[in-house]
């Protein structure tokens, strides 16, 4: 199946395209940008004292990836696998891990205005899923595979103990926005940014959110925004295209604009440069956002 066309989508025009697939007959989507290649199972070798959502792991043209168990990890009472099953090879957060998976159906291009905010699932399900896109009267889940690969690794969001603040540096002062629709990065962020002593953080929970507030606030009131940290996927808008958005409109287009997403990696930074981003990082490079932030905000 082909999965590289998104990459010829516009940037900042709030299109996407999303993998669907199936697992116990319930629909999932991931972002296509996600997704390497989709192939047949093959030999996993299990390691002891492993996560218990690690299937284990598979040797692929000379990388060593692991195995994430989705049956297992959701809470589906079967948690079988079978050979018709598929693994889907990922990459995000600056990792590579696959997927597996029941059946792959097919791609859908939708905008980012067709996704709306779960209402309640399944209990398994509700901390998993980040969206619901429904198509032609069917549903489909999109499932939030950052928080499936942080619960695995914990580690990863634990380089944000790694900034010292920095004495001559009044970041309190400074006044940051950030559009983020995980609950559990926006905690995460919290903790970060104040523990470094930028304390003065509004959050918003996607992109038309913090539009709205950069209309409203900045614009109509003249509020003070220093900064704006975007994640790129979002419900109704998302990060690509508010960047277009600033830095196409006089007055905002000043605001240093930083992109924090899963899916900044070298084959797809264009997209972020073409709509005006003043940097790019790759979640959860914590450490190196607060760089970023004293870079352009003190000139560090």
């Amino acid at each position: 199946m082909e999965t590289k066309s998104s990459i010829l989508l516009d940037s900042g025009t709030n299109e996407v395209e999303f993998l669907e697939f199936i697992l116990e007959n319930t629909s999932f989507g991931i972002n296509v940008l996600k997704v390497r290649e989709i192939i047949k199972p093959c030999h996993v070798t299990k390691l002891p004292h492993s996560h218990p959502n690690i299937e284990g792991m598979v040797e692929l043209r000379g990388e060593v990836l692991p195995v994430i168990h989705l049956r297992r990890t959701l809470g589906m009472i079967n948690d079988h696998t079978g050979k018709e099953d598929k693994f889907i090879v990922t990459e995000f957060n600056g990792m590579k891990v696959i997927l597996r998976v029941d059946e792959v159906t097919q791609i859908h291009r939708l905008t980012w205005e067709d996704l709306e905010k779960p209402e309640s699932l399944k209990h398994s399900l509700d901390e998993f899923v980040t969206g619901v896109i429904k198509v032609r009267e069917a549903m489909t889940l999109l499932l939030d595979v950052e928080k499936i690969l942080f619960d695995i690794y914990p580690g990863l969001g634990l380089m944000s103990q790694q900034n010292e603040k920095k004495v001559n540096l009044d970041r309190s002062a400074k006044s940051i926005m950030i559009a983020e629709d995980s609950p559990m990065l926006r905690k995460l962020l919290k903790e970060t940014l104040v523990s470094a002593g930028y304390k003065n953080v509004q959050f918003f929970e996607n992109g038309t959110d913090a539009w709205g507030f950069l209309l409203d606030a900045v614009k109509g009131k003249g509020e003070q925004i220093d900064l704006l940290i975007t994640d790129i996927e979002m419900p109704q808008m998302d990060g690509h295209h508010l960047t277009k958005k600033i830095k196409e409109d006089h007055s905002l287009s000043i605001i240093p604009v930083i992109i924090f997403s899963s899916l900044i990696t070298e084959h797809l930074k264009h997209k972020g440069e073409s709509v005006g981003a003043d940097a790019q990082i790759s979640k959860p490079q914590l450490s190196m956002l607060i760089d970023t932030l004293d870079k352009l905000l003190f000139n560090q």
